[in-house]
C-alpha cells in the first residue's frame, strides 16, 4: 500500500467547488482539481485492501488500489496505463459517474471512503496535460466490417475496443453531432464537450469512423447497411422518455427534459445564440428527481430563471445508510449535487395533478398534492390541499421506457423484453443472428460506467463472433448487476 498511516492521519478532502455567485455566471465545470500534493494525500488513504470491494462496485473492474498507489508515489504515467486497462473513458466517469467504487470501499464501513472518482478524473487530466494519450491504431486488420448504431458511451467504447483489434468499424449517430447524451443530453457545467472532442480526434485516429446525420432505418436502409456488414452492434440508448398524462401537458411551457436540455447544448455549441426553450426571467418546474431533473435544474439557473421547483414524488430518503442498505451495497441516501446548493426549492412526496393555463393556452402554474406511494407505485394523497405552484416553464423528468420502437428495431426483426429493452443471451446477440446490443438499449436507464462497460463486453462478444479469437476483455455479462 501507499501511506501505511494514510487512511488513520489524512481526512477526505474532495475537490472544491467552484463559488456558487461565480459559476452561475459561465458553463464550466463545477469542481476544481486539487494540488498535486493533496491529491496523492487523498490517493495514499487508499488501504490496498485484501479484498478490494471497490473492484466490485465499479462495473469495469477498475484497478483502483493499484492507481492509487502510484499517484500517491508520484507515478502518474503509470498510472494511467493501469487505469486505461480497463477504461477506455476515465473523463467520462471521473466527471458523471456516481461513484459506486466510493460506496464500496472499506473505508466507508465506519468512516469517509478514499475520493476514487476524483483521482480517476485528476490522472486522465494529467495524462492529456502530457500527450501520454495517444492513438493506439491496430497493428493488423482483420477484413471483418462492424456497424455501431448509436454514438453514446457504450457505443464509443464497442466501436474503440474492435478498431483497436483490427475490424472496420462505422459509428451511425443520427443527430447532427456524434456523441450522444454525452453531446446533447449531459449539461457543459457537468462535463465540457472539450472532453468528449479530444477522445473522438484519437478515435478517428485510430481508424473509427463516424458518420453523424444518418438515422439508420430511415436515411439509410437497415437491409443496405446489413449488406455491407459482417456484425451490427446497437447502441441507442434507452430514449424512450416516461410521459405525464395529467390535464394539461398540451400546454405551451410543458417540455420533455431531454428536449429542454438538447436545446441548452445546442446553445453552448454554438448552433444559435438563445434556446427556443429557455428559463430565463420564468418560474420553473421540474418534475422528476433524478440526474436528469437535478442537470435540468443547474441547467435552469445558468439560464436565469427567477425561482425554481424540483418535485420528487418519492419520499426524501435518509441521511445515513439504514439496515436495508448495508456496506458495501450503493445506499439510496439523501445526496446534493452542485445544482442544488445553486438554488431552488426541493419538495418531496409531491405529485403533479394537473397543468394550468391562461387563455392564451400557455402554461401558468400547475397543481401539486403531497402523498406517498404503495407498494404497487400507485399515489396516495395524504392531505386535502391542493397547492398550485407558479410555473411557466413545466420539464418532465420521469425517466426512460427503454429503447425508442422505430423503423431500426422494426426493420431488424429484434425482439423486446418485458421492459421494453432489446433482448439478448449471454453474449450480447440479440435473436437477428450478427446483431448485438449495448449499453441501455438493452440494459435500461443505467450508469455511465454500465454503459461503457457493457460496450466493452459486447466488443470481446462481437470479436469472438467473427475471429472465434479471445483477445478483448469482458468485464461484465448482460445478467451482472449492482452490488444489492
Amino acid at each position: 500500500m501507499g501511506d501505511p498511516w494514510g487512511f488513520l492521519r489524512t481526512p477526505r478532502e474532495p475537490p472544491r467547488r467552484r463559488p456558487v455567485g461565480l459559476r452561475l455566471r459561465d458553463w464550466s465545470e463545477v469542481h476544481e482539481p486539487l494540488p498535486d500534493d493533496r491529491l496523492s494525500r487523498q490517493a495514499g488513504r487508499c488501504m490496498d485492501c485484501g479484498i478490494p470491494f471497490c473492484h466490485q462496485g465499479c462495473p469495469l473492474g477498475n484497478l483502483i488500489p493499484e492507481w492509487n498507489d502510484l499517484v500517491w508515489r508520484g507515478h502518474w504515467r503509470r498510472a494511467i496505463e493501469r487505469l486505461h486497462v480497463t477504461n477506455n473513458f476515465p473523463e467520462f466517469t471521473g466527471t458523471l459517474c456516481p461513484a459506486p467504487c466510493e460506496d464500496s470501499c472499506v473505508l466507508a464501513i465506519n468512516t469517509d471512503p478514499v475520493t476514487i472518482k476524483h483521482v480517476e478524473l485528476q490522472i486522465i487530466d494529467r495524462a492529456w496535460d502530457h500527450g501520454w494519450v495517444t492513438p493506439l491504431p491496430p497493428k493488423m486488420r482483420t477484413g471483418r466490417t462492424v456497424a455501431v448504431v448509436g454514438s453514446g458511451p457504450a457505443g464509443l467504447a464497442a466501436a474503440q475496443q474492435l478498431t483497436r483489434v483490427g475490424h472496420d468499424v462505422v459509428v451511425y449517430e443520427r443527430a447532427d453531432r456524434i456523441g450522444g447524451l454525452l453531446r446533447y443530453g449531459i449539461p457543459e457545467f457537468k462535463m465540457q464537450k472539450r472532453r468528449l472532442d479530444r477522445r473522438l480526434r484519437q478515435m478517428m485516429a485510430e481508424g473509427t469512423t463516424f458518420r453523424a446525420g444518418v438515422e439508420v432505418g430511415v436515411d439509410l436502409a437497415v437491409q443496405q447497411l446489413r449488406s455491407r456488414t459482417d456484425a451490427l452492434v446497437l447502441a441507442g440508448g434507452a430514449r424512450a422518455w416516461r410521459e405525464l398524462p395529467a390535464t394539461g401537458r398540451e400546454l405551451d411551457g410543458v417540455h420533455p427534459a431531454m428536449e429542454y436540455l438538447t436545446w441548452a447544448n445546442r446553445v453552448q455549441e454554438g448552433d444559435m445564440g438563445v434556446s427556443p426553450i429557455s428559463a430565463e426571467g420564468r418560474d420553473v418546474a421540474i418534475i422528476g428527481g433524478g440526474d436528469t431533473g437535478t442537470d435540468c435544474l443547474g441547467t435552469a439557473h445558468r439560464q436565469g430563471a427567477r425561482s425554481v421547483a424540483h418535485l420528487d414524488i418519492r419520499p426524501r430518503p435518509p441521511d445515513q445508510r439504514t439496515r436495508d442498505m448495508p456496506w458495501p451495497t450503493y445506499p439510496l441516501i439523501h445526496r446534493t449535487s452542485p445544482a442544488h446548493e445553486e438554488g431552488g426549492a426541493r419538495l418531496f412526496c409531491v405529485d403533479t395533478l394537473e397543468f394550468l393555463g391562461d387563455a392564451d393556452g400557455r402554461l401558468r402554474a400547475i397543481k401539486i398534492v403531497e402523498g406517498f406511494r404503495d407498494s404497487a407505485k400507485r399515489f396516495h394523497a395524504t392531505t386535502a390541499t391542493v397547492a398550485e405552484l407558479p410555473a411557466q416553464l413545466a420539464l418532465l423528468a420521469l425517466g426512460f421506457l427503454g429503447a425508442e420502437r422505430g423503423r431500426l428495431l422494426t426493420d431488424l426483426g429484434v425482439e423486446l423484453d418485458e421492459c421494453g429493452n432489446v433482448a439478448r443471451d449471454e453474449n450480447f446477440m440479440t435473436n437477428v443472428e450478427g446483431v448485438f446490443v449495448a449499453g441501455d438499449m438493452g440494459r435500461g436507464q443505467s450508469l455511465i460506467v454500465w454503459a461503457i462497460a457493457e460496450g466493452r463486453a459486447a466488443a470481446a462478444c462481437v470479436d469472438v463472433y467473427l475471429t472465434g479469437r479471445d483477445v478483448l476483455p469482458r468485464p461484465i455479462r448482460p445478467t451482472d448487476g449492482p452490488i444489492a
